[in-house]
């Protein structure tokens, strides 16, 4: 392949092999490298996407140095693990797509901006629903001013699972609706609230190696610089399943309903007429919104290799939009150890 993007996937887990499908299908990428500690998923990937012998299928890390013309590393392992990976992959010269959360430290975030800076290389994290068409539409939908004055938002992520035993419901959920929120309003939050319940891990052995237990139920509130707040409900032991975020206006509310797949954004308008001392509801309607099909995970990927040809930084999630966003969900659970205390992010 001529002027191809030689890319290596590293994690081919539950996420991974998807970033792997759109990786292999794109046509100017070539895939050189997979990359798992389980021989067995590297032996199902081969077999699942017909890979041919001479791409190289290692539980090593380090061969990837060996590569002659290596472009890029996209990371899909465990956020611990991601820090040391990505310094190596970028001291290597290699562009980076790491999973979210870019790291689990805000100071080590900053570092690898850094980094990536120095070396002149692109650094971008996969915030997979920012790139989601009904999310990119939303977001135009409220600067146009369809719902009117921003009153506050609201969203809800639940499931019953998957469990994880190395961060709690608040890292593995709430950075999805954080983002999104982010990217609607156009600022991040200026204080942090969070209390949480744990009911599944409750010995000290099933503990994170983190100072505090894993809570499987959070409720999150941000307040932003507009005085304008978000209420947020994390659950991962919850049969009813819900990805669901709303921002209420003065005339009319915007709905992003994942679970609604044909029709995943609704505009609700409607607003309140005063007469003497009653509220009568005016003008309401409900509209679904159209936006552009097609993956987000693809998105990502086509976005990622684009920054490489280009040579220029996403500009919508780059390792900047992934340090604030970690340094968000450290705040958030400074106040979750706290009992709820505000944590300010100024």
């Amino acid at each position: 392949m001529t002027n191809s993007i030689k890319v290596a996937v590293v994690g081919v887990g539950r996420w991974g092999v998807h970033l792997l499908r759109n990786f292999l299908a794109h046509p100017i990428v070539e895939v050189v490298a997979v990359v798992d500690p389980n021989s067995e998923c590297l032996a199902k990937v081969k077999q699942q996407y017909d890979l041919e012998d001479n791409v190289l299928l290692t539980t090593e890390w380090q061969k990837l140095q060996q590569l002659s013309q290596l472009d890029a590393v996209v990371i899909a392992t465990p956020a611990v693990t991601h820090y040391s990976l990505i310094v190596d992959a970028l001291n290597w010269g290699c562009h980076v797509l790491a999973e979210k959360p870019l790291t689990l430290n805000p100071s080590e975030c900053r570092q690898l901006c850094e980094l990536a800076d120095k070396q002149q290389l692109i650094l971008m994290v996969d915030h997979t629903y920012l790139f989601h068409p009904a999310v990119e539409k939303g977001q135009a939908v409220l600067q146009a001013g369809a719902v009117g004055d921003l009153r506050y938002g609201y969203a809800t992520r639940t499931h019953l699972g998957p469990v994880r035993h190395d961060v709690d419901a608040l890292w593995d959920l709430a950075i999805h609706d954080i983002a999104i929120f982010n990217a609607w309003l156009g600022f991040t939050p200026i204080v942090a609230q969070a209390t949480g319940k744990v009911w599944l891990q409750t010995t000290p052995e099933e503990k994170s190696t983190s100072s505090h237990a894993l809570s499987d139920l959070v409720w999150v509130t941000l307040t932003y610089p507009c005085g304008f707040q978000v209420f947020i409900h994390l659950c991962w032991l919850n049969a009813d399943k819900q990805r669901r975020l709303g921002v209420v206006g003065s005339r009319g509310s915007l709905i992003f309903d994942e679970m609604l797949s044909e029709a995943p954004l609704t505009l609700i308008q409607g607003e309140f007429e005063r007469q003497e001392n009653r509220f009568i509801p005016v003008n309401q309607q409900r509209k679904v919104v159209e936006i552009e099909k097609g993956e987000p995970l693809q998105r990502v990927c086509n976005s990622f290799i684009e920054c490489i040809v280009q040579n220029t930084p996403s500009a919508i999630s780059n390792g900047g939009v992934g340090t604030e966003l970690v340094e968000i969900l450290t705040a958030l659970t400074q106040s979750l150890e706290t009992g709820g205390k505000p944590i300010s992010l100024l």
